[in-house]
């Protein structure tokens, strides 16, 4: 039977996509065989040159920054470096023209040796006087991490216990720097990522790490020092494409109006609410900087809502009780809310549906969040 008009055109792009992709997997074949090629001819080395080690040399690290693993065993098999994880840390943080995204691939596979090397490249970096955030800028520069939240837990578990191995006193436990670590990645995100348009101001980033210190506050001085300085100076990551850790705490999310029903007092006020950063801020309208309110989603539920005088509603709600969340008072001071729900209506039911989908993406969309929230628990408790 004759196509209708529209079928006709599904057809013909059907036809056009499967052209499409025949091309692109055509392509993936060239790489692969000039890859192949390039990795048989390194193999072939020609040790009659002027200075054939360095020779040899040279083409390791071509080897490593197409497979981490044979550019390592070409190294041992030569002699130029020993199997050893000293000599393997070693060789990764001091040689010239390596991939730093393959140095994070190899440091944060979870076996042997890569695992003993890890903990031998973190050691040999010098962060003994550094604050927190100068140790940072070190570490995150020397290679790049990976994606993955059970590698990243593992390699910044590394770092924090380096850190505070070299700087006694500091901070009381390694939970500690491990949370306040995370807490100064995603400041940096906040600050100078051009997408958050409500920038986080030093209350509200010393409010967000409260009773970090074995359930104690840290000193506020440190706190300011960290803010400003990650302020003035972003971090820098290497081979920056914007799809490395800075960037995997940031999900734009939502933003809109939304009428929020009061803690204390059950009154309803309409507020300016933006989705970022794993958070709910809320704001007296778009045109203020300054949040009236943060709710931080990690480990908080999202469901609909009956209100009878309210159509469209959702709710946020914890299944360990309280919330903690944060708010300006009448005098402009931060402090803690006082909600166990809160509860949230829509301008409509598209509107409310589009909320608690986007809602419910940022408090699931990593696993790391599940891993951080336990660690932050863990150095509130001091246990």
């Amino acid at each position: 039977s004759e196509l209708t008009e529209e079928e006709q055109r599904e057809l013909d792009e059907i036809r056009r996509r499967k052209e499409e992709l025949k091309r692109e997997i055509q392509q993936l074949k060239d790489e692969i065989r000039a890859v192949t090629a390039e990795m048989e001819g390194m193999d072939n080395v020609d040790e009659k040159g002027p200075d054939p080690k360095a020779k040899m040399a040279n083409t390791g690290r071509k080897k490593f920054n197409i497979d981490p693993r044979k550019g390592i065993d070409f190294m041992v098999e030569q002699g130029l470096i020993n199997d050893m994880p000293e000599d393997i840390g070693v060789w990764l943080y001091r040689t010239e023209a390596l991939d730093k995204t393959k140095i994070g691939e190899y440091l944060g596979e979870n076996k042997e040796p890569n695992l003993t090397v890890l903990k031998e490249f973190v050691k040999l970096h010098e962060f003994a006087g550094m604050t927190l955030v100068e140790a940072l800028r070190h570490f995150l520069w020397s290679f790049r991490l990976p994606g993955e939240a059970q590698k990243i837990d593992r390699m910044m578990e590394a770092f924090a216990q380096h850190y505070c191995a070299l700087n006694e006193g500091v901070f009381n436990s390694t939970d500690t720097c491990y949370v306040l670590s995370f807490s100064v990645i995603m400041l940096n995100t906040s600050l100078h990522n051009p997408s958050v348009k409500n920038k986080p101001s030093l209350e509200t980033f010393i409010q967000m790490n409260r009773g970090l210190d074995n359930g104690a506050d840290l000193q506020a001085d440190l706190l300011t020092t960290l803010y400003d300085s990650i302020r003035k100076e972003p971090f820098k990551i290497p081979e920056d494409d914007g799809n490395d850790l800075t960037q995997t705490f940031f999900n734009p999310g939502r933003q809109g109006w939304l009428t929020k029903e009061g803690g204390k007092h059950r009154s309803w006020k309409k507020r300016w609410f933006v989705l970022t950063d794993n958070c709910l801020y809320y704001f007296k309208s778009p045109q203020h900087k300054e949040p009236k309110g943060i709710v931080p989603l990690e480990l908080l539920q999202v469901r609909d809502a009956v209100e009878v005088r309210k159509p469209h509603c959702f709710e946020i709600y914890s299944n360990d009780g309280l919330i903690k969340a944060c708010k300006l008072d009448s005098d402009g001071k931060v402090v803690e809310g006082h909600h166990s729900t809160y509860r949230i209506c829509a301008e409509g039911e598209d509107d409310k549906d589009e909320w608690v989908k986007c809602i419910k993406a940022s408090i699931s969309r990593d696993p790391f969040y599940e891993m951080l929230h336990q660690r932050k628990k863990k150095a509130q408790k001091g246990h």
